[in-house]
């Protein structure tokens, strides 16, 4: 019976989590398997591989092919590289001992790369939210400085009426003393009337002058008897 060591869907639309199993290749993908070999889940960063390592290696040694993806995941775990050193171990090319010290070593390197993975992912993480946390800042120091503006521009908007009303009180009264300027009709009048006698008086001057030269003319036929 050909067996493939393959993916099973699990898990939500938009978040699938995987089991990794052994089934045969005539079963439908989400259906009936042999054995479960462990899990993989991609919505993690690195992902999460949960797998058993020998028991994978003995499906291997059996004959079961493992598809691309699987294949990968296998490898990435030391799955494949451990099915080498048996291989070589079974034909004689090297001990157990020096198959497990090669494995052993390899396990290490592998652990090593990936702490430091994730430790360059938590470092890459800290500084994105400190520059959001900084753009954020900035955003809000705008909005307040806006906010200030506002009521800045609005309170200078208030006092603008209210010191051209004081400025304007405070001319009204040298505006209103333009009568006294136009006083200038009654001193005329005042002094029209008091021009206006001595204008009249100038008739009975001549009247005066003429009765004084009356008698005179009258006597001169007196004389002339």
């Amino acid at each position: 019976m050909p067996v493939k060591i393959r993916l099973q869907r699990h898990g939500k639309k938009g978040k699938p989590y995987y089991w990794i199993v052994a089934a045969d290749t005539r079963a439908k993908r989400d259906g009936k398997y042999l054995e479960k070999l462990g899990s993989y889940n991609p919505n993690v960063n690195p992902p999460l591989i949960e797998l058993n390592i020998d028991s994978s290696v003995k499906w291997l040694q059996n004959g079961a092919q493992p598809t691309h993806t699987a294949r990968n995941i296998l490898s990435y775990k030391g799955v494949m590289l451990k099915h080498h050193l048996l291989g070589g171990v079974s034909k004689g090319a090297l001990t157990s001992e020096e198959a497990e010290v090669k494995l052993t070593a390899w396990m290490e390197e592998k652990e090593t790369k990936i702490d430091s993975k994730i430790s360059s992912l938590v470092k890459e993480e800290a500084s994105k939210k400190s520059k959001e946390l900084e753009a954020e800042k900035l955003v809000n120091k705008a909005r307040v400085d806006a906010q200030v503006s506002a009521v800045q521009e609005a309170v200078a908007a208030e006092e603008a009426p209210a010191t051209e009303e004081a400025v304007a009180t405070e001319e009204a009264p040298a505006t209103e003393e333009a009568p006294a300027a136009g006083e200038a009709p009654a001193t005329e009048e005042a002094v029209a009337t008091k021009e206006a006698p001595a204008a009249e008086e100038a008739p009975a001057t001549e009247e005066a002058v003429a009765t004084k030269e009356a008698p005179a003319a009258e006597e001169a036929p007196a004389t002339e008897k």
